[in-house]
């Protein structure tokens, strides 16, 4: 089908979808996911609405503050001439949604301007609705979005393909890298170039990671070695582990998102000590009389789901607070988790997940990455919370607002249930509310 019939024929799946019809031809799940975000949110899909741009400064402190200044050569290379020569933009964005650079094609950047795809615009999903940038943000994966697919109707004319990018270095979400021009330079391989680029990207953070890293082992093996047994190793700012003494190579220690000197409680290694290494890194020495870590005492989770963009888990005690960002995966691992108390087989978490009980191996490696930082608070067969570990979980307002990236079938479940008023199966907490209990209990 042509770009122009294609137009055509989605304008009549969104006006019949706003006037609740049944459409000649269902939307695309990821749009049509997107379209119900934004009627709830109370996007207007008749009006543009812009919020204020970056004030200059404020648009350059972004700029050298986001780590995808330090890939923007290999999206250039890979992305730019192929965007000119078919009148296209490249747009990149940080991980806020806000257009951080924005070249191409100079008479296509003119028509940019005029919708308001600027340079410091806000791109997310709930400024300007279903689009390139602020769509992969929210479900964290490539997603082309042609025409009428975007909600608002003066965005009709743009056909946009973006990809989240991701930090390997953290795992967090730094932006999204957009390709963008009228509908009729759609071409179906973009939303593919788009999504190898900025896997060659992530591949270049990764790069210059392990470089860092090799240069953190050069100043900590001396240190190392001076010490009088025990066990030791240094990590860099984000955890990953240089060099060891004493102890096995572990590759990674989840540290919290604060982190000092001095007497500290990590949930994978126990009571140790930190040391600020010169030029950045951690020497961190283990107290000698922990044979096993385990979490504080009166330990309290609190799994906070109320941002669509970010999961975070807290570990609170009498050793202090233990801070730490979660991944999608484990976001949605934790919250059902949560809302089983009694626990949950490798075979049930496989179901909830992916909806095939057979990906037990997956569900398994997962598990042991999650505790790796929470050592002592997740038992086994069946997976669950410790029995006297106290656990909040915190929930989105609306309902809807869960973890919207996941396809998990427990996560779509959960929402659909919740939004009707029954509250998921095991939720602890009514939308928007805090849900607390003592984990294991009823």
């Amino acid at each position: 089908m042509d770009a122009v019939r294609a137009a055509r024929l989605l304008k009549g799946v969104r006006d019949a979808a706003l006037a609740g019809q049944e459409p000649p031809v269902g939307p695309r799940p990821v749009i049509e996911a997107s379209w119900d975000r934004m009627l709830r949110g109370g996007v207007d899909p008749d009006r543009d609405f812009r919020a204020g741009l970056l004030a200059l400064e404020d648009l350059e402190e972004r700029r050298r503050s986001s780590p995808l200044q330090e890939i923007l050569p290999v999206l250039r290379e890979g992305l730019l001439s192929i965007a000119e020569a078919a009148q296209h933009i490249m747009v990149v964005a940080d991980a806020d949604g806000r257009v951080l650079w924005r070249e191409g094609h100079p008479s296509v950047l003119r028509k940019a301007d005029g919708h308001g795809f600027e340079l410091g615009a806000d791109w997310r999903e709930s400024t300007v609705g279903t689009n390139g940038v602020g769509t992969p943000l929210v479900v964290r994966r490539p997603v082309q979005v042609f025409s009428a697919e975007h909600f608002v109707r003066t965005h009709h004319s743009w056909t946009c393909a973006g990809a989240p990018v991701t930090d390997p270095r953290d795992g967090r979400l730094i932006g999204v890298v957009d390709v963008s021009g009228p509908v009729d330079t759609m071409h179906p391989a973009t939303l593919a170039l788009v999504h190898s680029v900025t896997r060659l990207a992530e591949a270049e953070l990764r790069t210059r990671h392990l470089e860092s890293l090799d240069r953190l082992r050069s100043v900590a093996l001396p240190l190392l070695s001076r010490l009088s047994g025990g066990r030791a190793l240094a990590v860099d700012e984000n955890g990953w582990t240089a060099a060891v003494s004493g102890m096995p190579h572990v590759d990674r220690l989840a540290l919290p998102k604060s982190f000092t000197a001095g007497r500290t409680w990590l949930a994978s290694v126990g009571e140790c000590e930190a040391e600020q290494l010169p030029g950045g890194g951690w020497l961190l020495r283990l107290d000698p009389d922990a044979d096993r870590p385990g979490p504080p005492d009166g330990s309290t989770v609190t799994l906070d789901l109320t941002d669509a963009h970010r999961a975070g888990l807290t570990v609170s005690g009498g050793a202090g607070t233990w801070t730490h960002d979660l991944s999608p995966r484990h976001a949605e691992l934790l919250y059902v988790l949560a809302s089983h108390p009694s626990g949950r087989t490798a075979a049930d978490l496989a179901a909830d997940l992916f909806g095939d009980p057979a990906r037990t191996v997956t569900v398994r490696a997962e598990l042991s990455r999650v505790r790796r930082y929470l050592s002592g608070l997740i038992d086994h067969r069946p997976y669950r919370f410790r029995d006297d570990a106290t656990l909040h979980l915190l929930l989105p307002d609306p309902p809807s607002a869960l973890l919207p990236h996941s396809t998990a079938p427990a996560i779509l479940r959960a929402r659909g249930a919740r939004e009707g008023g029954a509250g998921g199966t095991g939720d602890t907490g009514d939308a928007g509310g805090t849900g607390d209990r003592r984990a294991g209990s009823p």
